[in-house]
């Protein structure tokens, strides 16, 4: 293909996938309301306050299902993934409606990301080396290479599932993800990852009218598995595919902010002596609700640092090796900052309620 027929195509699939998606929302949200897909608030995690249909993920799906039939390009391993994408979208339909274990949906999508690994060879087969004594700038995988490739999908599938707490923010950073990954699919010669990629962040931005706070519809597991089970396996097509320092810091730039939430989630979660599966209202996304930002301000401030980690790992895509690392570093650096001042002020917000707690023992007596 030649540039100009790249764009022609990635212009395209953008635009048809945001049509479709958009013009099929209204339809799906009238098939959750008659199926029973509906989010009711149950507890202090949910942010709103009356019953809103779920599934508007299958909107996201069916666009962009509907534009890689159009303008993609068919091989083993892309048929692989979107069976295995299939799988994932039909575990989402089900959850939706009737709130499946976390246990068996965790099996389902062990089998859905064995798809594409078993089925299709998508493999991350080596890491960049950090070995200052070694020459290789990588080392391979070998055998660890398939479970390898399965936690990262089923990683990535989760993470964003996570991060969808807040109208409008899991498909917005699926979106910023997806447009991040197109620019270093095109710098890194993969045009057709580009197309794909083009046609998932079409779908999202299609859907966002719908979803943005207030939202008329969630796109609930049906969308935020799907878009996360996606970027997990077009990372591998792509970008895991440098074999320079990069390859490992790129897609974790890019998914920075729902691997961070989820492992930061895990780790409390652990420490607290519950299931790492556990539900609870410890996400960054709640921090800042509990910081005094509105749903819109928070999901604004949470874009702008997916945007920011997108924009890294471009630079680092398109720099040589000594100024990605230095790159690197600073923004590593910006994130802990971040990350301190963040938990810095939870400890200061548990701080006072325990001595207001006690003043109220205090006076009791």
């Amino acid at each position: 293909m030649t540039e100009y027929q790249i764009i022609g195509r990635i212009v395209g699939a953008f635009a048809l996938a945001g049509f479709l998606s958009y013009f099929l929302t209204p339809f799906v949200k009238q098939l959750a309301a008659r199926i029973g897909a509906i989010d009711t608030p149950k507890d202090d995690r949910r942010m709103h306050r009356k019953p809103i249909p779920r599934l508007g993920g299958l909107a996201i799906f069916l666009g962009f299902l509907c534009t890689l039939l159009l303008f993609g390009e068919y091989s083993a391993q892309m048929l692989s993934v979107m069976l295995g994408a299939t799988v994932i979208v039909v575990l989402g339909i089900f959850d939706d409606m009737m709130a499946l274990g976390a246990k068996f949906k965790f099996i389902v999508q062990i089998f859905a990301a064995a798809i594409p690994v078993c089925m299709g060879g998508l493999r991350i087969e080596m890491f960049t080396s950090f070995n200052p004594f070694s020459d290789s700038t990588y080392f391979g995988l070998g055998v660890f290479s398939i479970p390898v490739t399965i936690l990262w999908i089923v990683g990535i599938t989760n993470a964003v599932n996570l991060i969808d707490g807040l109208d409008g923010l899991a498909v917005g950073v699926s979106s910023i993800a997806a447009v991040t990954m197109l620019a270093v699919s095109l710098l890194a010669g993969q045009p057709l990852i580009a197309i794909i990629m083009a046609a998932l962040a079409g779908a999202c931005v299609g859907f966002m009218p719908y979803n943005f706070n207030p939202a008329s519809i969630f796109m609930g597991d049906t969308g935020s598995t799907f878009l996360g089970y996606m970027l997990a396996t077009a990372s591998i097509m792509g970008l895991f595919k440098f074999y320079a320092v990069i390859s490992f810091a790129v897609p974790f730039l890019i998914l920075g902010l729902p691997i961070f939430d989820t492992a930061s989630a895990i780790t409390r979660r652990i420490a607290e002596g519950r299931s790492p599966m556990s539900p609870d209202r410890g996400h960054v996304h709640h921090k800042l609700i509990d910081m005094g930002f509105n749903q819109k301000q928070a999901v604004a401030i949470l874009y702008a640092i997916s945007g920011t980690l997108g924009l890294a790992a471009v630079v680092l895509t398109s720099s040589g090796e000594m100024k990605a690392m230095i790159l690197l570093i600073a923004v590593l650096l910006v994130l802990a900052a971040a990350i301190c001042i963040l938990y810095s002020h939870e400890q200061h917000e548990q701080h006072q309620q325990d001595a207001a707690g006690k003043e109220q023992e205090h006076g009791e007596n």
